[in-house]
């Protein structure tokens, strides 16, 4: 039983990542992978596993990165089949974080990406108005971004690049772009991370453009009370949540999920297909 509140059990999320596995993969394949692992459930302790498990399968593939002095090489696991995806799933990995690179690239990101995370007692509404903001910003500078929910308290944006680029520079973009709002609107947006600072705003975290960095994957399962999901949305469901001011309007289960997916497919598809050029630092955020 990992989802004790609500009875959801470990059958239900190996099902669910079994079901879903045609629409998650194109996102995940061919990218490290890092595991976090709750063997007793939400409500018990969980730990972060980035070198696969030598017990693993001899099918499941392997990617060397370099992980810093201290951690040297680590052998990631990397999900490309749905066999690999239900094993991650039997280690009860109830969320899978990728790099936004590819193993092969790990140099290069494929998107740039802001968590847009509500401080208390700002909530997913103002991570709306925010993500809002950000689609306005990038569609001036020609550029279409996708919002996912995180699966948690608040929304994600991904900018789909798939072109020769480097975190040297969605870093530095990312940040510029955070800050820029932050200048924009002090009493709502915040663009560092120190917690004295996010009381009632919305953190843009632009930290996670970085090669050494995961982020929850869409479709991923999270560790909330409710089986939660990481889910695409549209752009039309953001607005009609923040005129609403419903929440539960951004708020989606595993159930849910593979129901959306049956009737629209995967609203995140272009993520992993469009090839945009970012533009200059100073043209954006001038």
């Amino acid at each position: 039983m990992l989802w004790p509140e609500v009875g959801f059990t470990k059958g239900e999320m190996i099902d669910y990542y079994a079901r879903i596995a045609d629409a998650i993969l194109p996102h995940i394949r061919a990218r490290p992978m890092t595991l976090k692992r709750y063997p007793n459930g939400v409500a018990e302790k969980h730990f972060y596993e980035k070198r696969c498990p030598k017990h693993r399968p001899d099918w499941v593939e392997t990617a060397p990165i370099w992980s810093g002095r201290n951690e040297g090489e680590i052998d990631y696991c990397v999900c490309d089949d749905r066999a690999t995806l239900i094993w991650m799933a039997q280690l009860a990995s109830l969320e899978l974080h990728p790099s936004l690179s590819r193993s092969k690239e790990i140099e290069r990101p494929t998107v740039l990406a802001f968590d847009l995370d509500p401080g208390a007692p700002a909530t997913i509404m103002e991570c709306c108005t925010i993500a809002l903001r950000l689609r306005e910003l990038f569609g001036d500078l020609g550029l279409e971004s996708f919002p996912k929910t995180s699966g948690s308290k608040g929304i994600q944006v991904y900018v789909p690049l798939n072109t020769k680029i480097a975190y040297e520079q969605t870093k530095p973009f990312a940040r510029a772009v955070a800050q820029l709002l932050e200048r924009q609107d002090p009493d709502l947006v915040v663009s560092r991370m120190a917690k004295n600072l996010r009381k009632g705003k919305v953190l843009v975290d632009w930290s996670q453009n970085d090669e050494h960095k995961t982020t929850v994957s869409v479709y991923s399962l999270r560790a909330r009370e409710r089986p939660t999901v990481s889910t695409p949305v549209e752009w039309k469901e953001v607005e009609r949540a923040l005129k609403r001011e419903d929440p539960d309007l951004l708020s989606f289960e595993a159930g849910e999920v593979l129901k959306r997916v049956k009737k629209s497919g995967d609203l995140f598809a272009p993520v992993a297909e469009l090839k945009q050029k970012l533009p200059d630092l100073e043209q954006a955020v001038r």
